[in-house]
């Protein structure tokens, strides 16, 4: 087997400098090296190769036909390596990479198309790719890593995900312009009593919370239609189905539809989070996402 070559990086960039150059002290000057110090990088490197690269004289250098032949081949080394040296600086630098983030529906309509056109902006190289899911695919998707990370309804808590609040939203009632609730500024739950419901169904992280705060309001209301995604309850509402509660980030209604979203008094709210693994740290260009969604507004009626 051949002997291992203890040839170094610096050798090599010093002797393509001179090669170009044609002299060690013009060389020495592009890379920051003495002359006697260039001088003594290609003799290192030629003995290493055991080959003589260059024809010193009093007045300029000379490649041998080896040195030649060495200049191209090394020269095509350096570049490669010098593109894959930027490619790691660029992700270190966070500005290149692919990122996916999944979240729950009501909040992938609302907050995530104004990240992902940030992110568009302030970070071109990154490609962001959103997956709308129900909360539990959300969490699953994080948990097994097909997810950089997720935006969640909270107060959530898991041993193997770790999370940070980005903002609390409200519930409003939804209800036809005909409805006797649809002339009032807003509604107090109680009076949600005795009404047919169309809910988000309990894949939402919505609906536990608004649960209970029916049951703390003491309301008895007939669920009639659970679904999952918050533009079919807008259809079966219009339809006059029923009314429905949702979260104000599930706004805007349909443009020219009948309804009217009203807040419901007094406020009960939900929060919006962060989630990621414990274990698994973010790559740096997930890092710039995830700080993109943290600086959202701390209330989802603030949101532009």
């Amino acid at each position: 087997m051949s002997p291992t070559l203890n040839v170094t990086l610096r050798q090599l960039r010093v002797f393509i400098a001179v090669a170009r150059l044609r002299s060690f002290s013009r060389a020495g000057n592009e890379v920051g090296l003495t002359q006697s110090a260039v001088s003594r990088c290609v003799r290192e490197l030629e003995g290493e190769i055991g080959l003589k690269l260059v024809d010193r004289t009093t007045r300029e250098v000379q490649l041998t036909d080896v040195g030649a032949n060495l200049v191209g081949s090394v020269s095509r080394l350096l570049t490669d390596l010098d593109a894959a040296l930027r490619e790691i600086r660029d992700l270190g630098e966070q500005r290149r990479g692919r990122v996916i983030v999944a979240a729950s529906p009501t909040v992938a309509c609302r907050l995530m198309p104004q990240v992902i056109a940030a992110c568009s902006v302030r970070y071109p190289l990154i490609a962001l790719s959103l997956r709308d899911d129900v909360q539990s695919d959300v969490l699953r998707q994080v948990k097994s890593g097909e997810a950089d990370f997720g935006v969640v309804i909270g107060p959530f808590a898991s041993d193997d995900l770790c999370g940070q609040m980005v903002m609390t939203d409200s519930f409003c009632v939804v209800v036809r312009c005909d409805h006797p609730l649809g002339r009032e500024r807003e509604v107090a739950w109680k009076a949600l009593a005795g009404e047919r419901l169309v809910m988000l169904d309990y894949a939402s992280g919505s609906r536990p919370i608004i649960d209970a705060a029916m049951r703390e309001h003491g309301v008895s209301a007939e669920v009639v239609q659970e679904l999952g995604h918050p533009a079919t309850v807008f259809g079966l509402v219009e339809a006059g189905v029923g009314i429905s509660v949702l979260p104000r980030l599930a706004l805007p209604l349909p443009a020219q539809s009948s309804l009217v979203a009203l807040p419901l008094v007094p406020r009960a709210e939900r929060t919006v989070e962060l989630v990621r693994r414990r274990d698994r740290s973010l790559s740096p260009a997930a890092e710039s996402v995830w700080a993109l969604i943290a600086a959202s507004p701390g209330r989802a009626d603030e949101l532009g």
